[in-house]
């Protein structure tokens, strides 16, 4: 019997599942790309010499060579998005970042799957940053699937998400809780974010944390969108079920601005009444009436690391994730009670 000398190539898909990691993982890899951890980069060489698997020359040549720009994306389809004072902040801090290098920021509305394929692929950008990814959006598969490193803006809920840059949001929201619990506040709501965001659930979690710490009751929560009119929803939604409701801890300023305005439609003055703290420190906190107490979080900082920490991936380095610390800003939305 003669050997058989038609039998196919082995595929790249192939050597990523014996590695163990994702097909974008075992390119990287294979093609020299530095952006890849050590022992993943051994574990695809083993691949690789197990199976006999021989590179794409020109694939090589798309994976390294730069470009020279850099995009930072959001998933959403509003355009106009940019012009809300957290992702404007955002992007303001991502370009301070890049000025040191040479590397161009783009900015992209990514409301589908086709449209960030076409915008990140390798041939058109040099590294991706990713804001407001929510849990199973295939956009941050695609973007993970491209040939190029990802920043994440929030902690990733995703296993092959490896740089990210986010904000201490459980300790906010914990420290938050605490104050109000200790001002003397008894029955304690939360306007959370959506629940398949890791800024949420980590702002939920720090929520819950103190009350459980303190013994300051039962959760009592509602859920909106960030949006100004979700908060004023969710807000009504609490008082309905809880009147005696004497306070709100609200998952970002926006949502606080509709709490107190729900609050008001109620009859009910803040914080005579009732008491609410926002999260960002946003330029509404200090444009409402009374100013907003809220949680302050580094906004043009968070934009900031994430270009610095694209930029030292680009160049050969693997930076750890980045927590950047959040604090408490007292102003006149939260009375002391008892």
């Amino acid at each position: 019997m003669t050997e058989d000398v038609t039998r196919r190539s082995p595929t790249l898909d192939e050597v990523a599942r014996l590695a163990g990691v994702s097909r974008s993982v075992a390119s990287r890899a294979i093609n020299g790309a530095p952006h890849v951890r050590p022992a993943k980069r051994d574990a695809v060489a083993r691949a690789v010499a197990s199976l006999g698997y021989a590179p794409n020359p020109n694939a090589r040549g798309l994976v390294t060579r730069r470009v020279g720009s850099v995009v930072l994306a959001v998933p959403d389809d509003d355009p106009a998005l940019f012009a809300d004072p957290f992702f404007a902040a955002v992007a303001r801090g991502a370009s301070r970042g890049l000025e040191p290098t040479d590397l161009l920021l783009t900015l992209v509305v990514a409301p589908d799957v086709d449209r960030l394929r076409r915008l990140v692929h390798p041939r058109r950008t040099d590294g991706i940053m990713l804001m407001g990814v929510r849990d199973g959006d295939p956009l941050l598969d695609v973007a993970l699937g491209q040939e190029v490193p990802v920043v994440l803006g929030g902690r990733p809920l995703h296993a092959d998400a490896r740089w990210y840059v986010d904000a201490d949001n459980r300790g906010g929201a914990r420290r938050a809780t605490r104050m109000l619990a200790r001002s003397g506040h008894r029955r304690i709501g939360f306007v959370g974010g959506p629940p398949d965001l890791a800024v949420s659930r980590d702002r939920r979690a720090g929520y819950r944390d103190a009350l459980a710490e303190l013994g300051a009751g039962e959760p009592v929560e509602a859920t909106g969108t960030f949006s100004e009119e979700s908060g004023a929803r969710a807000t009504h939604a609490l008082l309905d079920e809880h009147p005696d409701l004497d306070a709100v801890l609200a998952a970002n300023d926006n949502m606080a601005a509709g709490a107190v305005r729900a609050l008001r439609g109620r009859g009910l003055a803040v914080p005579d009444d009732v008491s609410v703290v926002g999260f960002d420190d946003l330029p509404v906190a200090t444009m409402l009436h009374p100013r907003l107490t809220t949680v302050h979080q580094p906004i043009d900082e968070l934009g900031r690391r994430m270009a610095l920490v694209l930029a030292e991936v680009l160049s050969g380095g693997d930076p750890e994730p980045v927590v950047l610390p959040t604090r408490l800003v007292e102003r006149e939305s939260v009375r002391r009670r008892g």
